[in-house]
C-alpha cells in the first residue's frame, strides 16, 4: 500500500473516533499516533487502516483497549528524583511563605494517569505542611482524559513493584500494606480530587498555585502545545509555578513562561497586573424598585432589539447582559449568564476582552479598539470597533462596564483599497529607494538566518520529545511484558505443583495404574505396573497400549476401553488370565475408568490393574 494511501486511510480513521466517539486527536503528533494505534493493529492481526476501521464498526468492545494503547499511561512515584528533590526544596518553600498560614493552596496535576504523580505531590506537601495543615489548607486537582486511568488512581492501591521507588520513611509512613498490595493514606487521599479533563477542550482550573504537568506536552503538535500552554498561564496564581517532564523544555514560549531552573523543567508565569478583586454582585439599577414595570420592559425590549452587538459585565466579572446580537456573534448561551466572565469563550475571542474591561473599570473612562480583525470559517474576515464604556451609579459607584461591537468591515475594505492605490503610486519612488532595499535585504538575510536556527532548535526539541515518547512506549511495552511474565511463571508454578501432586497419587498406589489417551497410547505408567509387568515408564510412555510385550491379553481389554472412551460404559471392570513379570500365573482384575478433561469431556481413560491370587 503506498503512503499516500496509508496517510488517507489513516485521517479517515481519525476522522470516524472523532464522530462516534467524541475523541479528537488531531493535536497530537502523527508518527507517535500512527504507531500507537499500528501496536493495537498488530494484536488484532490487521494491517490497513481501512480494515481496522470495519473492524472497530464490528467489535466495540475494541475501543478501550485502543484509547488505552494510544493514551500511554506511563508514570511512577517520584519520577525524575533530582526533579522532585529540587521542588521540595527551592520551590515549596517561598511558595508557602508567600502564602498566609490559613491561605488555601491549589495544585493541579495535569495528565495525571494511574494518580502516582498527584499522590507524590500530596507526600511532598505532607512533609512541608504536616497532615492537618495539607488536609485543612492543600486540594490537589488530578486531571486526565483516560477514564480507566483515572479509575485506577481513585482505588489508591498500588503493588509492591509500583512503590520501589517512594523512599522507604515515606512508604512507610504514608502506606498501608495489606494482601500483597500497598494503600495510600486515607487522610492524604481526601486531598486528591481526581477527574475527567480535556487539556484542548475544557476550561482550565483557575487560581492554581503549582501546576504540574511531566511528559504529556511532548504528545501533542507545536500548535497543540501553544494552546495548552496559553491555558496553563491563565489557570496559574502571579507567580505560580509550572513544573514539566525532562523532554519539555518551552524554548519558543517566553512571554508566557521564563525558567526558574531549565535543568530541572521549573517555570514561573510571567507576571502581569493582578485581577481585581471580585466584589459582592451589584444590586440592579434602580435597587429601590420604584421603576414603572412596564419602562423596565421597554428598556429591556430596546437593549435585546438593538442592532449592535453588546454585553455588559458587572464590577466583579460576571456577565450581567448580552443582547441577541451579541449571542449570536460571540456564541453565548443564555446560561452564561452571571457566569465570570473570564472563564466563558467570548472573553478571548475576537481579543482579549478581559483587558479592555479591566482599564476601563480602572480608569473609569472609555477604552476604544479599532479595526479588530476576526476571522471567519467562511475565509472573508470582519472588523470591529469595540468599545468599553464604564457604567456609574448615581452616587458615582462603579455599575460594571458595557462592551459594543461595531462593525466596520466596509470602511476597512475601503481603507485597504485605498492603501492598495497609494502602494501604486509608491512604485514610482522604487529606483530612490534601492539603497534603502539593499540595507533591508541584508536585515532580511540576517533575520533568515537566525530563523534557520530557531527552526533548527525546535527540531532537535522535536527530536528530543520523539525519543522521549519512544522510550515511554518502550517502558509500557516492557511493564505489560514484566506481567506476562510473571503470570507465566505463577502457571508454571502451579502446572509443576500439580504433576507432583498427581505424580505422589500414582507412586503411592500399589496397584498397577496406566493411562492412555483417546488414541490407546500409554499417558502414565506408575511403579506398581511396572512390577507387575517388568516394564519400565519411560519403555511404556507414547506407545500404544495394545502393542506392549506384557504378560496381560490386552487385546481382550479393547472392548472395554473403547465403550469407557465413547461414554457407553463409564465404568467397567473385567478379570484376565494373566502372567506377572516373574512368569506367574495370575487372576488380574482391571478397572477401566474414563479420563475427564477440564469440560468434563473424555480425554482417555484410567485402567486400574489389582492381582487377586497366584496361580501354580
Amino acid at each position: 500500500m503506498t503512503a499516500e494511501r496509508a496517510n488517507g486511510q489513516f485521517e479517515a480513521l481519525l476522522d470516524y473516533l472523532q464522530r462516534t466517539r467524541g475523541f479528537d486527536f488531531a493535536a497530537y503528533k502523527p508518527p507517535s499516533l500512527m504507531r500507537r494505534i499500528q501496536k493495537r493493529m498488530q494484536t488484532v492481526g490487521l494491517r490497513d487502516f481501512a480494515d481496522y476501521q470495519d473492524h472497530l464498526e464490528v467489535h466495540p468492545e475494541e475501543f478501550p483497549h485502543l484509547f488505552n494503547t494510544i493514551l500511554i499511561n506511563v508514570t511512577a512515584f517520584f519520577r525524575d528524583p533530582p526533579a522532585w528533590d529540587y521542588l521540595a526544596a527551592d520551590i515549596l518553600p517561598p511558595l508557602l511563605e508567600r502564602k498566609g498560614s490559613a491561605d488555601p493552596i491549589r495544585v493541579w496535576s495535569a495528565g495525571c494517569a494511574s494518580g502516582e504523580e498527584a499522590y507524590t505531590l500530596a507526600m511532598v506537601l505532607a512533609e512541608k505542611l504536616g497532615l492537618e495543615g495539607l488536609r485543612r489548607r492543600v486540594k490537589i486537582y488530578a486531571t486526565d482524559v483516560d477514564e480507566e486511568a483515572l479509575s485506577q488512581a481513585r482505588q489508591a492501591t498500588y503493588s509492591a513493584g509500583r512503590v520501589e521507588d517512594v523512599p522507604t520513611g515515606l512508604r512507610e509512613k504514608y502506606f498501608e500494606h495489606a494482601n500483597g498490595r500497598y494503600g495510600f493514606h486515607k487522610e492524604l487521599r481526601r486531598s486528591v480530587i481526581f477527574g475527567r479533563h480535556d487539556l484542548l477542550q475544557d476550561a482550565p482550573i483557575s487560581r492554581v498555585d503549582l501546576l504540574v504537568s511531566r511528559n504529556t506536552l511532548m504528545y501533542f503538535n507545536s500548535e497543540a502545545q501553544g494552546r495548552i500552554l496559553g491555558r496553563f498561564h491563565f489557570a496559574l496564581n502571579g507567580g505560580g509555578y509550572l513544573f514539566l517532564g525532562k523532554a519539555e523544555l518551552l524554548l519558543t514560549h517566553a512571554d508566557l513562561f521564563v525558567p526558574v531552573d531549565l535543568k530541572r523543567r521549573v517555570f514561573v508565569k510571567v507576571p502581569r497586573p493582578e485581577a481585581r478583586a471580585r466584589p459582592p454582585r451589584p444590586a440592579a439599577p434602580g435597587g429601590e424598585g420604584h421603576d414603572d414595570p412596564d419602562e423596565t420592559r421597554m428598556r429591556d425590549l430596546v437593549f435585546e432589539a438593538d442592532p449592535t452587538p453588546q454585553l455588559v459585565v458587572d464590577a466583579s466579572g460576571a456577565l450581567a447582559l448580552a443582547n441577541e446580537r451579541a449571542r449570536a456573534l460571540l456564541g453565548i448561551a443564555p446560561t452564561d449568564v452571571w457566569r465570570p466572565f473570564q472563564e466563558l469563550e467570548a472573553a478571548y475571542r475576537p481579543t482579549d476582552l478581559r483587558a479592555v474591561t479591566e482599564q476601563a473599570l480602572a480608569d473609569r473612562r472609555p477604552v476604544l479598539l479599532h479595526d479588530v480583525h476576526w476571522p471567519r470559517s467562511a475565509g472573508d474576515a470582519r472588523y470591529f470597533d469595540i468599545l468599553a464604556t464604564p457604567l456609574l451609579g448615581g452616587a458615582g459607584g462603579l455599575l460594571g462596564v458595557r462592551v459594543t461591537f461595531t462593525d466596520v468591515s466596509r470602511y476597512k475594505r475601503l481603507q485597504d483599497e485605498l492603501h492598495q492605490s497609494r502602494q501604486e503610486l509608491e512604485t514610482a519612488y522604487e529606483e530612490v529607494q534601492s539603497s534603502n532595499e539593499e540595507l533591508e535585504t541584508t536585515n532580511e538575510e540576517l533575520q533568515s538566518s537566525n530563523e534557520e536556527l530557531e527552526t533548527t532548535n525546535e527540531e532537535l526539541q522535536s527530536t528530543n520529545e520523539e525519543l522521549e515518547t519512544m522510550n515511554e512506549e518502550l517502558q509500557s511495552t516492557n511493564e505489560e511484558l514484566e506481567t506476562i511474565n510473571t503470570e507465566l511463571r505463577e502457571r508454571t508454578e502451579e502446572l509443576k505443583g500439580s504433576t507432583a501432586f498427581l505424580g505422589s497419587i500414582l507412586e503411592s498406589l500399589r496397584a498397577g495404574v496406566v493411562v492412555v489417551d483417546r488414541d490407546i497410547r500409554v499417558l502414565a505408567w506408575n511403579d506398581g505396573a511396572e512390577d507387575l509387568w517388568g516394564v519400565r515408564p519411560h519403555e511404556a510412555k507414547g506407545r500404544h497400549f495394545l502393542n506392549l510385550d506384557i504378560g496381560l491379553p490386552a487385546a481382550e481389554l479393547l472392548q472395554p476401553i473403547r465403550a469407557c472412551l465413547s461414554g457407553e460404559a463409564p465404568h467397567s471392570a473385567v478379570t484376565l488370565e494373566a502372567t506377572n513379570r516373574r512368569g506367574r500365573r495370575i487372576q488380574c482384575l482391571v478397572d477401566c475408568t474414563p479420563l475427564l478433561g477440564s469440560a468434563a469431556d473424555i480425554q482417555g481413560a484410567i485402567l486400574l490393574m489389582e492381582p487377586r491370587d497366584d496361580g501354580r
